[in-house]
């Protein structure tokens, strides 16, 4: 047991999280989120906004980018994505377009960084 801890260890967020969806795949489940479980607020005048906030999932969209950063941004695409260099570059291209339906938080704001960082202009809505 310790053993499969220490190497599941080793791995990235983006390889986690790739586990699990091939896990709830093979065994046609749903991996519950950590944490207590909350109620959902009241639907009011700001329901939708507080719904956006306690959000776990997060789908990322790359909005725009300058073209002198277009190699860099293909780059990063690549790298949280796992595309190939053509198929990385179309979506690159073709943005807006969104690069994760589904991503938790912390990966999502992770990706939004590095794009972030190199002068990418990159969404997150909660999904």
């Amino acid at each position: 047991m310790e053993k499969l801890v220490d190497t599941l260890s080793e791995l990235s967020v983006l390889d986690l999280s790739k586990l699990k969806k091939a896990l709830e795949e093979k065994w046609d489940v749903k991996a519950a989120t950590g944490g207590p479980v909350m109620m959902a607020p009241a639907a009011g005048a700001d329901g939708k906004e507080a719904a956006a906030e306690e959000a776990t999932d997060f789908q990322i969209t790359l909005e725009e980018f300058s073209a002198d950063k277009k190699i860099a941004v293909i780059k990063v695409v690549r790298e949280v994505t796992g595309l190939g260099l053509k198929e990385a570059k179309e979506l690159v291209e073709g943005a807006p377009k969104v690069l994760k339906e589904s991503a938790p938080k912390v990966e999502a704001e992770d990706i939004k960084k590095k794009l972030t960082d190199i002068g990418a202009k990159v969404t997150l809505k909660g999904v």
